[in-house]
């Protein structure tokens, strides 16, 4: 008998784990595979956390992930990928100089430096790694608010900020194109993201969900643009498509925990 072998887009995640299941490589995955895309990883910290919050990170080190993302790009190769929580300087330089040296396209750098609430989550020795190192490689960053300050040196509190500041990223920082998120803003803005890729300038809209469970939320819309890229959309099209579904995850949203619970990545199970 003959089998018929179907090929699947790879898409490969740089990233943290969360014990939880609501964010980091756990999340990546399960947008992955909503988008019929196979997933690989390369773990980069190990996470003690659930929905109320993290009570221990521990760094793996450099060469374990230089490590992994030889393994997967050399046997499987990989047609698009994402970086998340990269912790310190060091995991920083070894995952930008694998991404040079595999020539790793298709590049979607989640800049994770500040929570969503506004606390800094790595020192600013690594924000400048990031900055210099990995970041001009990517085919699109999404920062927040508070790390789209950081990246523009501009406070945002209006839209016309996060307008100029994706404007600034741009021509500063190198990166092909920019995505500031909204959804650390207030009032009409929370959830308006930002777009600019040196030519267009675009404000994406969509309903506002109210909900608590938010956990993963910036993880889930960077592996949503990794998947469409890998299945051979371009970037402003997998930008749509992935701010789509985010807002789609959000709306069945799952209650679980004591504290923010995660979105609901695999929605249509859940609608009854």
């Amino acid at each position: 008998m003959t089998i018929n072998k179907t090929f699947v887009p790879v898409a490969l995640t740089i990233a943290g784990s969360d014990s939880g299941g609501g964010a980091g490589i756990q999340t990546d995955l399960r947008t992955f595979a909503f988008h019929c895309v196979h997933g690989t990883s390369a773990i980069t910290c190990i996470t003690a956390q659930n929905t109320v919050g993290v009570s221990r990170v521990d760094a793996i080190a450099p060469q374990s992930i230089i490590a992994q993302i030889q393994a997967v790009v050399e046997d499987i190769g990989v047609q698009a990928a994402k970086t998340g929580m990269l912790l310190n300087q060091e995991i920083i330089f070894a995952v930008a100089q694998q991404v040079t040296a595999y020539k790793i396209e298709n590049l979607v750098v989640d800049p994770v430096m500040v929570s969503r609430t506004g606390a800094q989550l790595i020192d600013d020795d690594a924000i400048q790694t990031l900055r210099k190192t990995l970041i001009p490689l990517a085919a699109i960053i999404t920062p927040n608010r508070y790390e789209a300050q950081i990246l523009s040196g501009l406070e945002i509190t209006s839209l016309a900020d996060m307008q100029a500041a994706a404007e600034i990223i741009h021509r500063e920082v190198g990166v092909k194109a920019v995505l500031v998120k909204g959804g650390g803003m207030s009032g009409n803005l929370r959830g308006v993201d930002v777009w600019f890729d040196g030519e267009q300038l675009e404000i994406l809209t969509t309903k506002q969900i109210e909900t608590k469970n938010t956990h993963g939320t910036g993880c889930t819309l960077s592996a949503a643009i990794a998947a469409n890229l890998a299945l051979g959309k371009d970037l402003w099209t997998s930008v749509q498509i992935a701010k789509e579904y985010v807002t789609n995850a959000l709306t069945y949203s799952l209650s679980i925990g004591k504290g923010q619970g995660p979105v609901g990545h695999f929605f249509p199970l859940l609608i009854k």
